[in-house]
């Protein structure tokens, strides 16, 4: 144990290269005037070496040392100083501590399950959790503050709003040959699996414990909801356990994703019939051989019946009644299950043949009438959206529904249809809005927020479970600004009343510094993320316009309609938006209470920014802010691409304020997600253009006079045009590309209408991974740029091998000096099955984005 955490001390005086996160304890100004008011000595109570408790001793000399430059004794008897007074800082749990002091107990606040008590006086300090874990999350608060810079007195109870605060994670221990991959992971590789079992070296596995358990987070599913029954094999639970074994000095416990199916595919048995006695026993088997090797399993996550998985309906069974079964193994050792209720067919959608076809239906149908069937450690955890963590959803009305079973509400961390962490996109004010809706079930104040923490309904179990998906990166997550959304999942789990913007100043004072310009610059960047974002990829409630049959990542609006996926928009030529009135339409609307249900069954009185989530409307239909729904989309698509414009400007004033190596790595992506945003905007734009044949009245759509062809420049050597597909995903639908991967390809045009003068020049291209393909852009004799096609390795998204929405890029020269007449050239050189893609060219005055 000493080991990891000496590894971790190791991490923190490495290089800023994200690894450490929010919990770099790095010195900060003023360090020296703030000795007289820290401890100068650590007592930690009844601490066993690999406890909690001994590590939080460790993380406070740790921090201390790091931030301050003050060296404490650990575990002497309490110092005393000349002035009499004690210093030292005593962490421990209530109990231990009131063992040695029982007067103090009734000073003591009330403290539940994990909560913490800190009192901090001149020095003096005191921890207390009223569990082990408790008394960690009491030492990393403590090291927070101070890391803050504020070394002020204080005394603070703080109590989680809910027990479940889990994280998930979609690791694949061999899927496909893909040896630990993290499904809709942006990161990098799995940090538990590898080849098919358990890693060897589980460093980053406790690293990323210690991340989590500063949040306050408390269990980790390590395995992907998508469960491999193999995962069951005696040798991969001894791997388990390994992995349990790692996180448990941070109070983490480790839960198991479950394959329904396992009794029969990995089992043997010719059944996995909820009710069948063997298939019971043999689970029950299985549980009681993981908790031989992990006694403190936090419990089971299962996904059944959705998209192909199997499940309890495969036997005509309820889905009480399949997850009761897991509950009855777990309960003798205390373990919960958490069933999710991402639950649909979508082998019985077909938006042609039934208008009242919905999957936004599913959970509420497939739910109906199992409230008071589940065992009580059994809780239902649900998606914050009845879809599938879209850019903008209704709150799923099933939280409404469950007043006897417990809820956790699912949160998705990844960005999986939210920019993949390319784009930056701050997910805190969205969740706000989740865990703020009022549902107002019976006419009573109803929050989402309530319902999980059990305070509407009187429930033992709920809280909260965070798709998050770090995978080998040193940056986690594949961006070091997308940790920001981790430290706010776990801070909103703790306390769900807490500020989005409150939440993203501190992490940022932790991770980079409490520069004021960098606060500043980090805020309104982060803040105008998510509405840039949802302007530029789908707004209205329309859902993310995103290619929702490939990567989940591009713009292929056309992609979401004609599948069984149940992403529908119905977009016609005349209207849009799914009609999901009682009245006339699929009827999801009076899921909701009556209050929210009347709300949203009228056109007048739903929100505009959820308008075409309920309503089938034309794209004349009028908006309460004046404009109609098609003129919304091209104002909208406009707007937040020009707001991403301005994050590389932004960025760039932080220049010797971060350190280089992640000031770099935030502008590149910065730089590209302007760049992507453009693609977004002229892909949906065009496609509603072309479909509706209603014009912008801008006279933007369509129009870019600053834009060379590529199709219409002279083509030599190996290129040739081609057709993309979808259309949209190119500027005038078509691009150019090599004959094949031997031949270099140019293209050339005479500038005939251009100044003389310094421009900036765009070219927008494919990087596809199917190779690395170069370009060269020449303007006369001079070489402007040399760039490669090697997005794939730099930015974590999704790789495709398609000329799409997703694989659009855009590389601007700033300050080209060009004669009028002067020749431009592309000269572009595949490389394996890459063919060198270009769309256009963009001759643009400085400062003016086309």
């Amino acid at each position: 144990m000493r080991s990891l955490l000496l590894l971790a001390a190791i991490g923190l005086a490495a290089a800023e290269d994200g690894l450490s996160g929010w919990l770099r304890y790095a010195p900060i100004k003023g360090a020296k005037g703030c000795h007289s008011k820290l401890p100068s000595a650590i007592l930690t109570l009844n601490a066993t070496e690999g406890s909690p408790v001994y590590t939080a001793g460790q993380e406070l000399s740790q921090g201390i040392s790091g931030i301050f430059g003050k060296e404490l004794e650990l575990n002497a008897a309490e110092t005393r100083h000349g002035n009499g007074r004690d210093t030292t800082a005593t962490v421990g749990t209530v109990h231990a501590y009131v063992d040695s002091n029982p007067d103090a107990a009734a000073r003591l606040p009330e403290l539940v399950d994990d909560g913490f008590y800190l009192d901090v006086s001149r020095g003096k300090v005191l921890i207390l959790g009223q569990n082990e874990r408790g008394a960690l999350y009491g030492a990393f608060h403590y090291l927070s503050v101070l890391a803050q810079g504020n070394c002020s007195d204080f005394t603070l109870t703080s109590n989680p709003d809910a027990p479940i605060r889990w994280v998930n994670q979609w690791d694949n221990m061999q899927d496909g040959g893909t040896h630990g991959s993290v499904e809709r992971g942006y990161g990098g590789d799995s940090i538990f699996f590898w080849d098919g079992k358990v890693r060897d070296d589980l460093t980053r596995a406790a690293q990323y414990a210690r991340l989590l358990a500063s949040i306050g987070l408390n269990a980790v599913v390590a395995n992907n909801v998508n469960a491999d029954a193999k995962t069951l094999t005696p040798e991969n639970m001894d791997g388990l356990a390994r992995i349990a074994d790692v996180f448990r000095p941070y109070g983490v416990q480790l839960g198991v994703s479950l394959n329904f199916a396992a009794p029969e595919t990995l089992g043997g048995l010719s059944s996995f019939d909820p009710l069948d006695e063997t298939v019971i026993n043999w689970w029950q088997g299985i549980t009681d051989a993981l908790y031989k090797r992990i006694p403190d399993m936090a419990g089971y996550l299962v996904k059944a019946n959705s998209e192909g998985q199997p499940g309890p309906m495969t036997y005509n069974r309820t889905l009480a009644e399949g997850a009761n079964m897991f509950a009855h193994t777990l309960k003798p050792y205390g373990g919960i299950i958490l069933f999710r209720a991402f639950v649909y067919d979508h082998r019985t959608l077909n938006q042609t043949l039934d208008w009242k076809a919905d999957r936004a239906n599913a959970a509420g149908n497939y739910f109906d009438g199992l409230d008071d069937k589940f065992e009580d450690n059994v809780v239902i955890q649900i998606k914050n959206g009845p879809i599938d963590f879209q850019v903008r959803e209704p709150v799923s009305p099933l939280f409404s529904h469950l007043v006897k079973t417990g809820a956790a509400i699912e949160l998705q961390v990844s960005q999986e249809y939210l920019g993949q962490q390319a784009h930056l996109v701050y997910l805190a004010p969205m969740w706000k809005e989740i865990l703020d809706f009022d549902f107002r079930v019976d006419g009573k104040p109803s929050r989402t927020s309530d319902i999980v923490g059990g305070k509407r309904f009187p429930r033992k179990l709920g809280g909260y479970a965070g798709v998050v998906n770090v995978g080998t990166n040193t940056t986690w997550l594949g961006s070091h600004l997308a940790m920001s959304n981790l430290y706010a999942y776990g801070r909103l789990a703790w306390d769900p009343s807490a500020t989005s913007e409150g939440i993203l100043q501190e992490w940022t004072k932790l991770t980079f510094s409490d520069d004021k310009k960098v606060l500043d610059v980090i805020t309104k960047l982060s803040m105008e993320s998510w509405p840039a974002y949802e302007n530029y990829s789908g707004n209205l409630g329309i859902q993310t316009l995103t290619d929702i049959l490939l990567g989940h990542y591009g713009p292929n609006p056309a992609s979401q309609d004609g599948n069984p996926w149940g992403q529908w928009t119905r977009a016609d030529a005349d209207t849009i938006g799914m009609d999901r009135t009682v009245w006339n339409g699929t009827g999801f609307s009076g899921q909701y209470p009556p209050e929210i249900a009347a709300m949203y069954e009228d056109v007048a009185t739903t929100p505009d920014n959820l308008l075409l989530w309920f309503h089938h409307v034309p794209y004349t239909q009028v908006l309460k802010s004046g404009k109609t729904v098609i003129q919304h989309f091209y104002d909208a698509h406009y707007a937040g691409s020009a707001t991403a414009q301005t994050f590389p400007e932004l960025w760039k004033t932080l220049k010797g304020r971060i350190d280089d190596e992640r000031y770099e790595h935030v502008l590149y992506r910065l730089v590209y997600q302007a760049g992507h945003s453009l693609v977004w905007r002229d892909s949906v734009n065009t496609f509603y253009f072309n479909k509706s044949g209603i014009a912008d009245t801008g006279g933007r759509v369509g129009n870019h006079p600053y834009r060379i062809e590529a199709e219409d420049m002279t083509l030599a050597g190996g290129y040739r045009r081609y057709d993309v597909s979808p259309f949209e995903a190119a500027s005038g639908a078509r691009c150019i590309v090599t004959a094949d991967n031997s031949t270099t390809g140019t293209a050339s045009t005479v500038l005939r209408d251009v100044k003389t003068g310094k421009y900036d020049v765009a070219v927008n291209y494919y990087d596809m991974a199917l190779g690395n393909a170069t370009w060269e852009l020449y303007v006369g004799c001079k070489r402007v740029g040399r760039w490669k096609g090697d997005l794939e390795y730099n930015l974590g998204r999704a790789p495709s091998p398609y000329i799409d929405g997703q694989t659009a890029s855009r590389v601007t020269f700033r300050g080209v000096k060009i004669k009028k007449g002067s020749t431009l050239k592309i000269v572009g050189r595949p490389d394996g099955l890459e063919p060198a893609p270009v769309d256009y060219i963009s001759i643009l005055p400085e400062g003016i984005v086309d």
